[in-house]
C-alpha cells in the first residue's frame, strides 16, 4: 500500500529557514530507518512558495491563469515522504516516528493513501 506523509509548510520553511542541525540529524536517522526497512520509495523537500507558480481555472472551459508566489502559507506544501509498506496501521506507525519537520513547533505532517 502507498502513502504519501506531505510535511506541511510554516512560515519558517517558507522564509527558508534552514533547520537546526540537531533535526537535519534526526531526519537523516529517519530517512536511513525508513531505507533500511525497505519501504521509502522516495522522500524530497521543496523550495519555498515565492519560487513556485499556481495555475487556476475560474472558468469551466476557459484559459487557465497562471499566479505567481508566494503563496498564503496554510494549505502549501514544504515536502513529502512517499512509502510502501503492508497496512494502513504500517503508515501510522511510520508518520508517528517523523521528527518534527520544522523543528519550531509548527511541524505538520498528513498521511494520505494513494491510489
Amino acid at each position: 500500500m502507498l502513502f504519501m506523509m506531505i510535511v506541511k509548510a510554516s512560515r519558517n520553511s517558507e522564509a527558508g529557514n534552514p533547520p537546526s542541525p540537531e533535526l537535519m540529524e534526526a531526519m537523516t536517522k529517519y530517512n536511513e530507518d525508513l531505507v533500511e526497512a525497505g519501504v521509502r520509495v522516495m522522500a524530497k523537500g521543496l523550495h519555498p512558495s515565492s519560487d513556485g507558480i499556481r495555475v487556476s481555472y475560474p472558468k469551466p472551459g476557459g484559459e487557465p491563469v497562471v499566479t505567481k508566489g508566494p503563496f498564503e502559507v496554510d494549505g502549501l506544501v514544504a515536502g513529502f515522504f512517499l512509502i510502501d509498506v503492508k497496512s494502513r496501521e504500517e503508515a501510522i506507525e511510520w508518520v508517528m516516528r517523523v521528527p518534527d519537520p520544522q523543528g519550531y513547533g509548527e511541524g505538520q505532517v498528513e498521511l494520505r493513501q494513494v491510489f
